[in-house]
């Protein structure tokens, strides 16, 4: 996409974290806004900053796991602007802990709002994007995506799937004008594991150190420059690329670097004693 001012996006999750800085680097950019997030009150002031840039801007309470709440936002979105040029599937939650103590309840939720939610919105919004000469899709996955870990299957499922769903529309679609772009940050931070410690699923330790994470205006800016330049798969941050990279070569290596990163890592985090 060779110039984005002056366009129109979707962003969901747009209340906080890598969702709520893709939203206002757009909205600096002159881009007008179509924000979905079931935290209403965030919502609400994010819309309120974007529309400080001179860009238009609505905010729409919607869980993406709901497809009739999907159903409902893509009239809305139709009916107020009758097209879009950018979807932005951020929208995501996090299980940590092992998969034998996942519920299927937990599975299904899950999967409604990482996946199942994505597909929808891009199925429903394909029409309105290909009218565009240029349009564009990111879906937010993760390093998790291409590098598997442990105590985080469906996770990883979900985002294992978004990658190969946005490489598979990048090939069906990619002489047509519409760019599609899998993000995939490593650490990052944001509420995503607090939120899931809310609601009780996070059953092991998931505190990684504030160094290894990035910001996300620092991923939001790198969003941004993968849209205009249509880069089908990004990787953030020198952690999440050494985990690709390690894997690629050697998943061996990788156990390795685990193992060595373990150990480093506690004996850094272990506090000294005093005599």
């Amino acid at each position: 996409m060779k110039a984005i001012r002056g366009k129109k996006a979707l962003v969901t999750g747009a209340a906080s974290g890598i969702g709520r800085s893709i939203a206002l680097a757009l909205a600096r950019e002159g881009v007008d806004l179509f924000l979905l997030d079931v935290d209403e009150e965030n919502l609400t002031t994010v819309v309120e900053t974007a529309r400080s840039f001179g860009v238009r801007a609505i905010g729409r309470c919607c869980d993406v796991g709901e497809p009739a709440q999907i159903t409902e936002s893509v009239r809305a979105l139709e009916n107020s602007w009758g097209e879009l040029d950018i979807l932005v599937n951020n929208a995501g939650i996090l299980y940590h802990g092992r998969t034998e103590s996942m519920t299927q309840e937990q599975w299904n939720r899950l999967l409604s709002v990482n996946l199942h939610g994505p597909i929808q919105l891009i199925r429903e919004l394909l029409p309105l994007l290909r009218k565009q000469p240029e349009a564009h899709i990111l879906n937010v996955s993760s390093v998790a995506g291409l590098v598997p870990g442990r105590e985080m299957a469906a996770y990883q499922t979900s985002k294992f799937a978004l990658v190969g769903l946005s490489q598979s529309l990048r090939a069906e679609y990619r002489r047509s004008g519409l760019g599609v772009t899998a993000l995939c940050p490593g650490l990052v931070d944001t509420n995503l594991a607090a939120a899931a410690r809310a609601r009780k699923w996070v059953t092991s330790d998931l505190n990684p150190p504030a160094f290894l994470r990035a910001s996300p205006d620092r991923v939001a800016s790198r969003a941004l420059k993968a849209i205009r330049r249509n880069q089908g798969l990004v990787v953030i941050t020198g952690h999440g690329r050494a985990l690709w990279f390690l894997y690629r070569l050697s998943p061996h290596l990788l156990d390795l670097w685990r193992r060595v990163s373990l150990v480093v890592l506690g004996a850094c985090l272990t506090p000294r004693r005093k005599d």
